[in-house]
């Protein structure tokens, strides 16, 4: 449940990141640097991001909006 956790925050902070760096107008280095470090990080965690991916595309809601019970519940289901 840790795993999932981890990748579930590290891609909500990713969606957050990515959708910061379409917004108009500035240099976005800061972002970019933490888009690339979030990206590195979720390479440790492939199942839990699979699965959390799979759960929020079952579940018809998006990535941001699932919880690690919610991937717990598909997973058992």
């Amino acid at each position: 449940m840790e795993t999932i956790n981890e990748a579930l925050d590290l891609l909500k902070r990713k969606a957050e990141l990515e959708s910061a760096m379409k917004q108009h107008g500035g240099i976005r280095i800061t972002e970019e640097r933490e888009l690339h470090t979030v990206r590195r990080q979720l390479e440790n965690f492939p199942e839990a991001m699979q699965a959390v991916i799979k759960a929020a595309h079952a579940l018809r809601r998006p990535v941001t909006e699932v919880t690690a019970d919610d991937v717990e519940a598909w997973a058992t289901s």
